[in-house]
């Protein structure tokens, strides 16, 4: 199932996919051109994994971590399907960067890799953005990168872990104003979903609506104020969101 947090009319529903509509908790179906979408999840603790595709890491002229490059998000980063993301007056290179995002169902401690998959309630899309000449050093992404308002677009939808029965064997594609120019597959992560459920969950508590943004594969493209770019991953969904100026 398809599930989506959305504004209409002046309220905050939940609704999920339904022939080509929004169907509203009362039953209502609406147009998806008709509300303001919002982030599918309100994540409790967002991590994020630098360098986790080997060709991504290539491209940038870095080996491979040996151990996982995660950092922490606030919740004013996330924007919703077909918002708009600021590029700031002075940046020279912005880039976009297509993730699987991985749904944390449930309280998770010392978690086994093999039993990993029973933690994930499911499955979204996001786009962290990143402003490449803030960036002090890949190993340590600082808050001007990874933290500026609206700068990771997510959603739209939360699709339900059933629904997607090999995350680690989808292709993830971007599009800036209608043009492909990133394409991989989650099958080249540096480290597995599984592996890193275990991996977090073996020093800290994972709870109920945290998420996972997974990394993203080689083509990194600036983009400009007036770019839309879609980010859309096998399965999961098609991310749409807008450039505009400072």
């Amino acid at each position: 199932m398809k599930r989506a947090r959305i504004a209409y009319q002046g309220a905050i529903h939940h609704a999920v996919e339904a022939e080509g509509m929004l169907q509203l908790a009362d039953g209502r179906r609406v147009r998806e051109q008709d509300v303001v979408w919002l982030p599918p999840v309100q994540p409790r603790t967002a991590f994020a994994l630098g360098l986790n595709y080997a060709d991504h890491a290539a491209e940038l002229a870095f080996t491979p971590p040996s151990e996982p490059l995660v950092f922490l998000k606030g919740p004013n980063t996330f924007v919703g399907h077909r918002g708009q993301t600021y590029r700031p007056a002075d940046a020279a290179f912005m880039h976009y960067e297509c993730e699987l995002t991985v749904v944390i169902g449930r309280t998770a401690r010392n978690v086994k890799e093999a039993d990993a998959y029973a933690y994930v309630a499911g499955y979204t899309v996001a786009n962290d953005y990143a402003i490449r000449d803030y960036l002090e050093n890949y190993y340590r992404p600082n808050l001007r990168v990874k933290n500026r308002d609206h700068c990771t677009p997510i959603g739209p939808w939360l699709v339900d872990a059933k629904d997607v029965p090999d995350p680690m064997n989808l292709t993830l594609r971007t599009y800036v104003n209608g043009t492909l120019t990133q394409e991989g597959t989650t099958s080249d992560m540096v480290f597995s979903i599984p592996w890193l459920i275990a991996y977090l969950s073996s020093f800290m508590t994972l709870s109920e609506g945290d998420i996972l943004l997974t990394g993203t594969p080689k083509g990194a493209v600036d983009v400009r104020p007036g770019d839309e770019v879609v980010t859309e991953i096998e399965r999961v969904g098609r991310l749409v969101n807008t450039i505009v100026g400072d």
